[in-house]
Parts: C-alpha cells; structure tokens; sequence
C-alpha cells in the first residue's frame, strides 16, 4: 500500500488549504458546507432508504455487531461502544478490538444481562474491579474477528472485565489495544463498595482466541481522566490526552521499548518560553490566541506522584508551566506525526485539531501546530474520536446527538463523509481494516457498530 505522502504526490491534489479553510469558517462570500463538501473528495450524501446512515454515492454500510446479542463466550455484546482499532489476523480476518463507556450503574448496558443476572459467568480474579459484587466494572473490551471478504463477524467476546468507563485508546505495534478509563472514581465510594481507584490505562492483546485479558493497570501512565493513546514508532514514548476543561497533554517514557509495564517516566507538553499557555482559545482564555499553520516549539516537563489518590495531576503540572488544552479526546499516530481532538476548543467551543511532530533527532523537542479550528458547525462540532486513512485523511467523529462523520484533507480541507440519521447519537470509533477497504464505526447510544465499504481513495 502506498504511503499517505505518496498518494499526496502522486495525485496532483490541491486543496484550499488553511487560508481557504478560514474563509469557509468566517463566510465572506465562500460556498456553504453542502457545496464544499458536494465539491471535495467523494460527493454528497445520499439518503439511506432505511434512514439510519447517510454515505455518499457509491457507499454502503453494514451493521455487524448489536448491543444485547448473544456473543460467542455466553456474555451480551456491551453497549455504548467507543473507540477501537483493527489489526491484522491470520487468513485476511480483521481482529477489532472495542471500547465499551459503560459505568457501574449502567446495569442494563453490560455483558452480564440486566441486573447483573449472569455476573458468575466469569471468575472474579477475570475483573478490575469486582465492586463487592454491587458495583463491578462494566466497560472494558469486547473483541471481534471478522472476515472482510463476507463482510460477516465469525465471533465475539468479552476481552478486558472489571473496568470503568473505557472511551479510547490507541493500537500498538506488535498487536495490542491500550484501553483508557475516563473515570476517576477511588477505592470506598459508593458505600464502600468500589474496592479500588481507577483512571488508568490497560493493555488488551488482539487475538482470536476467546480469552480475557489480565486486568493490570499501567499506573506508570497516570492516573487521570484518561481519552486517547498514540505510539511513535520511531522512539518508543506514548501520548496521551485527557478528556478536561483544563487538561493536559502527556507523554509516557517507558524504561524499556514495547514494555509499557517496565515502569517509566510521564511528562506534560508546554510550550517552549510560553509557561502555563493556554491553546483553547476560548474569548477568555488567558494570552494570545494560536492561528492554524503556526509552529510553536515545545518541551517536555516531568510529573511527579502520577497515581495520586486525588484528581490533580493536571493542576499540578499545570502550575509547573504545561499547556492546558479543552477536552483532549481522539488521537492517532501517522508517520512521524500525531493528530488529536480537542472537543470544546475554539473561539465558539465547538473543537479544535491539533498536529504534534515529535522531533526523531530530539526527544526533548518537537512542534505543536493548531491543524483546523472552523468555529462553524455547518463545518465541523465537538470533534471526538480520530483516525488517520491510509492515504492520509483525517477522519472526525462529533459528539453531538445530529452527529456527522467529517474528514479533513492533509492540505486542511474539511469534508464531510457520513451522516447518522435515526439515532441522536455520538459517532465513536472510527477506524480502517489494515487493508484499507473497510471502514469500522460505532453509533454508539444505540449500541450499533457499522462496517463501511466502498469506492475509496487510493483503492484500485
């Protein structure tokens, strides 16, 4: 498969770029969304006979898996399904590892049947948190194998037991899905029951075989409002966002390359001679506002007492001089450059993307540039879970109950993609087959994970 820059070269397109993008943003005259958008790429949208899913011409979906179906290992399929990530399996079969956001109380949403009912179906040492029994994590991962070729899932199975609210991650290299709690809840609340802290990030290998992974949590990567992971292949460090007001975003040196439970260093992003700056550009943020295509240098500041009891890692590292950014969600790593969400950033608090460039020559360096801020929701709203396309496109989730698909050109060009109709629902998890033939989505509030195939860029 050819490289996203490759594709880039070898296509001759042009785009308006950031310059154009703001006239698009700002108004002055430029076409609506519907015409940009009927302009770019893959056309507009055509309404889906069923109502549920509208994709441009050429474009179908699929509904392959069902919150409540029976699975393979006897549990339901989980609902409110999140971020995910496909990797590659034996014989062409895609292994899809899944999120599920799902809090304790959220008992008619998780694996175990209404109630709980059917909790015993799995030991309890399977679990994070057992809860005494009234309160057992109900997040965790669900795995898939599906067979592209028939576009069909030949099994499913509960995989990571005992956790709350998991709402992303990020793929690994050598065949894992690190799975983050957005959940900061400590050991004795709810009456004592909750038997342990959480707000960590756990390691889910991807595989065929019907199994549960050990719920280890990696606390060397803090303890926080955890959203997203992306690895750089190139140096091993990890990034993480945190889905805050006022968050963070970090970076995990582990002590040993691919051993995330070898122990290791955590650190926060500040901006180079610019302490504590603010990038969420809201009318009240504190120092100037940032422009799109602005390179700003950046540092590195080491953390300490990363899984303290409270919920102040951010406060801290903030008052050492790290960046605050609004509501850090989705994220994804794409040759030697890192693209995240912030949901609520922006001038109208409507969702930034910003592009990280790690320096390979420097770990103590790299560049943070803000990728596209429309403030204009007829463009892009509360942009969410992430992915990069094969060739190169960034492709949006919203959090919103009228949620759209968006994808944004390397060149800063926003289109839009997908429209969910029926639900008022967020979009969660997008993510591509290796092959690059198959879209994965999730509407998450109705428990539905979609497969979408069709005429895409780059594909002969």
């Amino acid at each position: 498969m050819r490289s996203r820059r490759d594709f880039i070269r070898t296509t001759g397109f042009i785009g308006i770029g950031f310059m154009g993008l703001k006239l698009y943003a700002c108004g002055n005259g430029a076409p609506s969304a519907v015409e940009s958008a009927k302009a770019l790429d893959y056309g507009p949208l055509v309404p889906d006979p069923e109502g549920v899913f509208d994709l441009p011409e050429g474009f179908s979906y699929k509904i392959i898996s069902k919150q409540g179906d029976m699975m393979d290992d006897g549990l339901l399929v989980p609902g409110k399904q999140d971020g995910m990530a496909a990797f590659p399996g034996e014989d062409g079969k895609v292994i899809i590892v899944r999120n599920h956001e799902i809090v304790a109380t959220d008992k008619d949403l998780g694996a175990f049947g209404p109630d709980n009912t059917n909790l015993g179906a799995i030991p309890k040492e399977d679990f994070f948190e057992y809860g005494s029994g009234q309160f057992p994590g109900l997040g965790g991962t669900s795995t898939l194998v599906f067979n592209e070729k028939t576009q069909e899932v030949e099994k499913e199975f509960l995989s990571l037991a005992g956790t709350y609210r998991n709402c992303a991650g990020g793929p690994m290299p050598w065949g894992s899905w690190l799975t983050c709690e957005e959940d900061v809840t400590k050991a004795g609340e709810f009456d004592g029951n909750v038997e342990k802290s959480h707000g960590y990030v756990f390691e889910v290998p991807a595989t065929t075989e019907i199994m549960r992974a050990a719920p280890k949590p990696i606390k060397e990567m803090g303890r926080f409002n955890h959203e997203a992971v992306a690895y750089d292949s190139v140096s091993g460090i990890l990034y993480l966002t945190e889905d805050r007001h006022d968050g963070l975003l970090y970076r995990f040196i582990p002590n040993e390359k691919n051993n995330l439970h070898s122990g290791g260093k955590l650190q926060a992003l500040a901006i180079k001679n610019g302490p504590k700056f603010d990038t969420r550009n809201w009318p009240d943020s504190v120092g100037p506002d940032i422009q799109p295509n602005v390179p700003m240098k950046v540092e590195w500041i080491d953390l300490d007492n990363v899984d303290s009891a409270e919920d102040d890692l951010r406060i801290r590292g903030h008052e050492k001089g790290a960046a605050l950014f609004a509501r850090g969600e989705g994220m994804w790593y794409d040759e030697g450059e890192i693209y995240f969400a912030c949901t609520s950033g922006g001038d109208l608090m409507k969702g930034q993307v910003f592009k990280l460039t790690p320096n390979p020559n420097d770990i103590e360096g790299g560049v943070l540039e803000l990728f596209i801020e429309p403030n204009d929701v007829n463009i892009m709203k509360y942009c969410d879970n992430l992915t990069i396309a094969p060739w190169g496109d960034v492709m949006l989730c919203e959090d919103d109950t009228d949620a759209y698909l968006r994808g944004v050109t390397p060149e800063g060009q926003i289109f839009t993609f997908a429209h969910s109709v029926k639900y008022q629902s967020e979009l969660t998890g997008v993510c591509f087959s290796p092959s690059g033939k198959t879209m994965f989505v999730n509407i998450q509030h109705a428990g539905l994970t979609l497969a979408i195939t069709g005429p895409w860029k780059g594909q002969s």
